[in-house]
Parts: structure tokens; sequence; C-alpha cells
């Protein structure tokens, strides 16, 4: 297969932040199935794209790569098969095959929900700390380029229609700041119960309330509504739009590294 489309897949990935590994055959001797340079995109959900021979050895490489996405850490893979374990492979008799696994997952990605001060701020605290920045506003004049020269994409579509098709993941972290609790509600309605490590909305106690009783209203469970974090950020006592940006950094780097911790099994 022309590695082009693979290639071309692969930086598509790597825009939409969807994990993926790719797989090439580095050397193939004997009867073996794979070709050196073939290649192999594999994506989390263990779909793929190309091959490198097919058979019972794609099957087995394609378990490798999905350990690396799982890992995150490259992976060189080499078969020495003597004609059982050949057999086993699909080949005639036995041969060496090696393949690098590469892997492509691009770390945790923060959403901004809203384009005004505080949004501009905790976009450049982001980048420092290493996420990948998206920043959705209805408005063209405020989520653009001059606005956000850090943000790494930039959606100027309604928030509700721009959500339904956004991609969350356990990567993902959200901040609804947005102009008003209207369009607060909205997006907090499309993304209550999804896999996002973190949903965080700004709001007086009593804006919030009235937010979750029309969500309620609508359907929204109340687990989901629990693991909202309202009012949005850590209580550091400031007030102006880069304090309030930098207690919501805080709080997302604390929810970031508690995740972690349980992940591997620290109390």
């Amino acid at each position: 297969m022309d590695p082009k489309p693979i290639m071309e897949e692969l930086l598509r990935c790597l825009e939409q932040t969807r994990p993926a590994a790719l797989v090439t055959v580095v050397s193939a001797s004997g009867s073996t199935p794979s070709r050196p340079g073939a290649k192999m995109l594999v994506y989390e959900d263990g779909s793929i794209l190309g091959t490198v021979g097919g058979g019972s050895l794609e099957a087995r490489l394609i378990e490798e790569a999905l350990r690396v996405i799982k890992k995150g850490e490259p992976f060189y893979a080499s078969y020495s098969l003597n004609n059982d374990d050949a057999a086993g492979l699909g080949m005639v008799c036995g041969g060496e095959v090696s393949a690098f696994i590469d892997c492509f997952v691009t770390g945790p990605e923060l959403v901004i929900v809203g384009a005004g001060h505080i949004s501009q701020d905790l976009a450049r605290m982001a980048k420092m700390l290493d996420f990948k920045v998206t920043v959705i506003d209805d408005r063209e004049d405020y989520a653009c380029e001059e606005r956000f020269p850090e943000a790494d994409r930039l959606v100027a579509a309604d928030i509700g229609d721009t959500l339904d098709n956004f991609r969350i993941t356990e990567d993902t972290y959200l901040a609804i700041l947005s102009r008003g609790h209207k369009y607060d509600q909205v997006a907090l309605e499309k993304v209550a119960g999804t896999d996002a490590a973190y949903i965080g909305m700004i709001g007086s106690r009593n804006k919030i309330k009235t937010v979750f009783d029309n969500l309620r209203q609508k359907g929204v469970a109340d687990s989901d509504l629990e693991k909202i974090h309202a009012p949005i950020g850590l209580d550091l006592g400031g007030n102006t739009p880069a304090e309030i940006a930098l207690s919501i950094a805080a709080e997302i780097v604390k929810v970031r590294y508690s995740r972690k911790d349980i992940d591997s099994g620290q109390s």
C-alpha cells in the first residue's frame, strides 16, 4: 500500500488529538507475510489502516500497538520464528520479522468554551503546562488568532453544534467560560456525562443552581452534574481575570495528577 494515505491519516489524527500507533516493518527474512517498509496505522479501538502482511503476525502487532498507545511509549518488536511458530503465524516456514511501533498520543487537551478575558489568560497558562488548547466561541472576532495566538485550534461557530461533533476523551479537559448562562447551559448539556477528565463551569452559586435545575428538567442525571466543578477553579482569593485563570489552571492540574495517581494505583 502506498504509505502516503497512511501518513496523511496520521496527520489528521494528530490534528484531532486521536491516539494512534504507526507500525513499520524494519526487516523481514525467510517465508514471512511482511516486507520491509510496510506500514500500518492502528487506532485505539483496534481498527487499522494499511497492512503489514495480514494473518496472525499482523494480529500480534496490533496487540503490541494497542499496548504502545496505552503506555505512550514506542516499542521495537522482534520475532524469531521456528517452523512451529511460523505455522501459527500463517507462514510456510520460519523466519524473522522486526517492526518499530511508534506512539502518537498528543497528550491532554484543554477545551475553552468562551473567548473572553479569562479565557485568554487561561489559554496562555495551559500552553505553559503542555496542554493542547482549543477555543470555541460563536463570535468570529473573539475566537481569532489575534486574541489567542497560543491556541492550537480556534472554532468560531455555534457552541452547541460544535460540541455535538467534538471528540471528547479521557484526556479532554473542559472549561466553560462563555458570556452568559444561556451559552454555559448549552455547553454543559452537551458535555455532561462524557468521558472528559474535567468539566468546570464559571458562575455564581445562584447561576449554577439555575443551570443545574434546568438541566435536570432536560433529563441530565444528578450523577453527571455532581462531577462538574462549579464554581470553577480553586478558591485562591483573587478576582482579576488572570487570577481567576490561575485558579482554574490550578484545579485542572490537581485533577490531572490525581487521576495519574489513581491510574498508577497510588493512594
